[in-house]
């Protein structure tokens, strides 16, 4: 394989065909496989677990994805697996193992990976961490408190008459913010999260944030240290229900671009909380090389984070992945290299929508193994791809998993159309007890 050299002898990008190994099990990592498989360059790729969506999917060389049977989280058998297979890159995907030092170990035994090392991921793996930086750099975000203990808690929950957001600090796969109206609600959250551990050693330590209204839109930045490239907008809808009524979940599905921002608007944003984060890395020597995906509330008051996330929003990623042009591998590897200012990002200019099915049941208890039909009559349009997420694949069947199934995703030349298109789709899939939002993108298209 051939290499090119910057002048102090940085690597500045590998020339030729490699294998991959992307970590993790999702939707996010189905999307990422997909993307993946369609360069140039690859030609061997490898998804630790994978899930039963992603063996269907092939290189550009015929070579069927692999996946492999070793959890995102286990380390050590990723870094044997490694050893004996020797991918030219490796992409991660999920929150946990970047929390857990999985680039730091792999760089220390010479593999070339992409994504946050352990000090940079702290921006997800830790909101005390994170609220209090945004603090130190003038970063605009809600009025908050980090606390130790449930009794300071409830008395700064009170200043807020109880409407704020309750936190758990580490690492609760996107459902540690319990949202709060009332003194009462907050107190019972408080509880839930520090005396009945409810999100287990996550909730240590907790962050309360003053409620904020206004509109909320996803931010997705893919930085290299010293430069970055802003994506375009979407919006995502975390709560269970229409109306975003209901309990917190990873995502019921989101959309791209939302309106609510235009250009001048988005560069504005950037200006307010993008390159005060990017200095605050530098004056702090915090090197983050992966993607950013602030939470931002679009307030009266102008644009406030919500909270900083240190990897690719799920799912997010189903719709960026759905609408980039530009070759996945190169802006990794223009990444990992710094060459972030010398990439020219291109975008399909139709919107792109995904609805998620989920199990019935979540984000509580809900039942697995149930068998999965219509996914090829839904992907029967180009326009239209489902990406698994919690699924499996059983003597030849396609059975449910995980909380959320599946991501139904469709492009359109306008956001009514996407919108038609995917739930179009999703009426062609069944599964017992399936459960979706029906208003998706519904907000988008309010006149």
């Amino acid at each position: 394989m051939d290499y090119r050299r910057g002048d102090q002898g940085e690597w500045k990008g590998k020339i030729g065909l490699m294998k991959v190994l992307l970590i993790g099990g999702g939707g996010r990592e189905h999307a990422l496989a997909w993307k993946l498989s369609q360069s140039e360059r690859v030609t061997k790729l490898w998804v630790a677990p994978g899930n039963g969506g992603v063996s269907g999917e092939f290189t550009r060389n015929g070579e069927p994805v692999e996946c492999v049977p070793i959890g995102a989280e286990d380390l050590s058998l990723l870094l044997k697996f490694a050893r004996e297979q020797k991918p030219d890159l490796t992409v991660v995907g999920p929150d946990n193992p970047l929390a857990l030092g999985i680039v730091d170990l792999f760089e220390e035994n010479g593999f070339r990976i992409w994504g946050p090392n352990k000090e940079a991921a702290q921006f997800e793996a830790s909101k005390v961490f994170s609220q209090d930086f945004m603090v130190r750099h003038k970063i605009p975000t809600a009025r908050s408190g980090t606390f130790d203990f449930p009794t300071a808690a409830k008395t700064f929950a009170a200043e807020l008459d109880g409407k704020c957001a309750v936190k758990a600090d580490g690492l609760a796969l996107g459902k540690g913010v319990l949202l709060c109206s009332t003194i009462e609600e907050s107190e019972k959250a408080i509880d839930s999260i520090m005396v009945d551990e409810q999100f287990g050693e996550a909730g240590t330590s907790i962050v309360i944030q003053e409620f904020l209204e206004g509109v909320e839109v996803s931010l997705h930045v893919l930085a290299d240290g010293r430069s970055y490239i802003l994506f375009p907008t979407a919006q995502d809808h975390k709560r269970a229900l229409d109306g975003d009524e209901g309990l917190n979940t990873g995502g019921m599905g989101t959309y791209s671009p939302a309106p609510f921002l235009n250009e001048d608007e988005l560069k504005a944003v950037a200006c307010a909380v993008v390159e005060p984060w990017l200095q605050g890395c530098l004056a702090e020597g915090i090197d983050f090389r992966g993607m950013l995906y602030p939470g931002l509330m679009l307030t009266d008051d102008g644009p406030k984070v919500l909270e900083f996330n240190a990897r690719w929003g799920d799912p997010e990623t189903q719709v960026y992945l759905m609408r980039l042009e530009t070759d996945l591998v190169d802006l990794f590897e223009a990444c990992i290299d710094r060459r972030l200012a010398e990439m020219d990002v291109q975008w399909k200019e139709e919107a792109a929508v995904c609805v998620v099915m989920a199990s019935g049941g979540y984000p509580g208890s809900y039942e697995k193994g149930k068998v999965i039909e219509g996914i090829e009559d839904a992907e029967l349009t180009e326009e239209v791809k489902v990406f698994h997420a919690g699924t499996s694949l059983e003597d030849g069947e396609i059975q449910s998993s995980g909380g959320r199934v599946l991501g139904v995703t469709a492009l359109g030349s306008t956001l009514e159309k996407a919108r038609n298109q995917a739930y179009g789709a999703v009426d062609k899939i069944r599964f017992e007890g399936a459960h979706i939002r029906r208003d998706i993108a519904a907000k988008a298209l309010v006149d």
